[in-house]
């Protein structure tokens, strides 16, 4: 008996060994296959992001580490990260990729893109403002804790309070990467301070009980049923969660209001990227970065002013129709936006109207889009408002990405700051664009696949997001969801935004034009809202060059649709040219190109 013990215990000592030595060549090595360096990668990636992994849900219950966490935000951290991604691309480039076949080339030079422009862009990592009116910790935190971070029971409970506790540690290393950006002149415009700090006095301007942070935590307790919690461990929780907020939220938001409030005097100028070190290259980069093409600014301005120019003759063929012949495209379209049946009332139960409006839209799309796709996500999704404290500043819109395990599901935000925003006519491409069949379908068809890395289930490329997204509001009225000519002018009237971004944010940034001049062109052009356009605006100014990738994106899907029409003639099928496009992940430009070109050459055997 003991000499079996003996060698059972040998035996186990031998498989530890095996595995520890498996583990170290697979982490700190080049793995000797790359789907083990590809798994590598992104655990290393995920295991730095408690939050995103709380977004995610892809561990099972039993492997919760991070429930109780944050993500590291201090500048020793974003420089651990930056050294993470220039390794990565190295291991990368240490693999045979002549050797693959092709779904493994296409893997290959998908993170390939993915880390080799961030390595490019490493030398403007301080460019940015992480702390502004759109986002920053001051916004996406208190959300996160309220749309992500789930509580179904005592133990996701205990973690909420853990991780509202662990808010002063985290805004302290917010200020200190603040800090080190000001050092080098990289100070955030005049707006964006104001705005944060008026978004940030707000948010602590009320007793604990009534923060969004109590409040959406008791809504969660309260869906919890009777029987699976006793009312004295509801009562202990809630407890701590105002003392936290009082205690450790509240002193957090403070901190960082005395350094925007020392800040202030010093940001007098709303100026581009143009301004910044070095910041010419750092805008091209941005360019490059979000189109994932090879444009130019100057490419960039010239096309949208071409594509602002042919969307403008459509409008005014409407608006002539409907009587309106004299003024700019945005005054007439502001004439119709202001007719008296032509938005909800800026009231509760307007709001509540239009919410549900939005919701019947994605349900009639939904349920009517026929042969259009073959592939189509199990997920669903829902319309939610904007949180009350992030509105002012939030877009008009914007898409939350469900659970992959399916317990949350996908999420089409709509701001409710002014319904009188939004005219009844522009709320279908609305929809069509966060929900069904845009952001929704291609986000949650992405998450679902199988028999491909991680990474391409959830690598964000904006161009091929974002220009799905505005391909989708086209395709919703190519397939007849558009009817009533005003619907129609409302989907014009938004692809006339996407436009006029690439004018404006190249003005801003390349070519030095002023928040006022960039406000003024999209008003005469567009026909949004004054408060709608101002937000879209200073949005630009802090994030450059992502509204670019809008048009971009979508002018590549459409060329590349009819290209493939062109090639395959009576035997192109529109759904599965829309399979080609969905079914491999978010792709750059150029590689969704070469899928598609395969595609049509296999399809007539050339």
């Amino acid at each position: 008996m003991r000499v079996v013990l003996k060698w059972s215990f040998r035996l186990v000592l031998f498989l530890v060994v095996v595995i520890g030595l498996a583990f170290v060549h697979v982490w700190y090595f080049k793995p000797y296959r790359i789907d083990w360096f590809y798994g590598r990668i992104f655990a290393q990636f995920a295991l730095q992001s408690p939050e995103m992994l709380s977004g995610m849900r892809i561990l099972p219950g039993w492997a919760d580490f991070y429930s109780r966490k944050l993500d590291d935000a201090s500048p020793a951290h974003e420089e651990a990260m930056a050294r993470l991604v220039k390794d990565g691309v190295e291991t990368l480039h240490r693999y045979d990729r002549d050797a693959m076949d092709e779904q493994g080339r296409l893997s290959y030079d998908v993170l390939d893109y993915f880390l080799s422009i961030q390595v490019e862009g490493d030398r403007f990592r301080d460019h940015d403002f992480p702390v502004n009116q759109m986002f920053g910790v001051q916004s996406s935190l208190p959300n996160f804790m309220a749309q992500t971070h789930q509580v179904k029971n005592a133990a996701e409970a205990d973690a909420y309070v853990a991780r509202l506790d662990l808010f002063p540690t985290k805004f302290a290393q917010v200020v200190e990467s603040l800090k080190r950006r000001e050092a080098k002149g990289v100070v955030p415009p005049k707006f964006t301070v104001d705005g944060v700090l008026e978004q940030m006095n707000g948010f602590i301007g009320v007793p604990a009980k009534q923060n969004m942070l109590y409040a959406t935590f008791k809504e969660k307790l309260d869906a919890i049923a009777a029987d699976a919690m006793p009312q004295a461990k509801r009562d202990e929780l809630l407890a701590k969660v105002e003392d936290s907020i009082e205690h450790r939220v509240y002193p957090a938001y403070r901190s960082l209001i005395d350094y925007f409030t020392v800040l202030q005097p010093k940001a007098q100028k709303n100026e581009g990227a143009w301004s910044l070190p070095d910041g010419d290259a750092y805008y091209a980069w941005c360019v490059r970065m979000h189109t994932t093409t090879d444009m130019a600014p100057e490419q960039v301005h010239a096309l949208g002013l071409a594509e602002v120019e042919r969307i403008a003759g459509e409008m005014d063929a409407i608006l002539r129709d409907k009587g309106l012949e004299d003024g700019s495209i945005g005054t007439r379209v502001q004439q119709l936006a202001h007719a008296p049946d032509a938005t909800y009332p800026n009231t509760p139960d307007g709001k509540a109207a239009m919410l549900k409006q939005y919701q019947a839209i994605l349900d009639d799309v939904n349920a009517n889009l026929g042969g259009a796709f073959d592939v189509r996500p199990k997920l669903g999704v829902e319309v939610k408002a904007v949180p009350e404290f992030s509105e002012k500043t939030a877009p008009g819109a914007y898409y939350e990405p469900g659970a992959f395990d399916g317990s949350r599901p996908g999420v089409f935000y709509a701001n409710m700051r002014d319904t009188t925003e939004t005219p009844k006519f522009t709320m279908r491409t609305l929809a069509y664009h966060e929900g069904i069949p845009g952001h929704h379908f291609q986000i949650a068809i992405a998450q679902e696949l199988t028999g491909v890395p991680f990474f391409r289930r959830v690598l964000p490329f904006t161009a091929y997001s974002e220009g799905w997204a505005l391909y989708a509001e086209r395709l919703a009225w190519e397939l007849g969801f558009q009817k009533d000519p005003l619907d129609n002018l409302g989907r014009l009237r938004d692809e006339m935004m996407r436009a006029v971004r690439l004018v404006v944010d190249s003005g801003i940034h390349y070519k030095h034009w002023t928040r006022e001049q960039a406000i003024a062109y999209m008003m005469d052009n567009t026909g949004m809202a004054e408060s709608d356009v101002t937000a879209e605006i200073e949005r630009y100014f802090v994030a450059p060059g992502q509204a670019l990738a809008y048009k971009a994106g979508m002018l590549k899907i459409l060329a590349l649709r009819e290209k493939a029409k062109q090639a395959l003639g009576p035997d192109f099928k529109l759904s599965e040219f829309h399979d080609q496009v969905l079914t491999h992940g978010a792709l750059p430009l150029a590689l969704l190109e070469r899928v598609v070109a395969d595609w049509t050459k296999s399809r007539t055997g050339g």
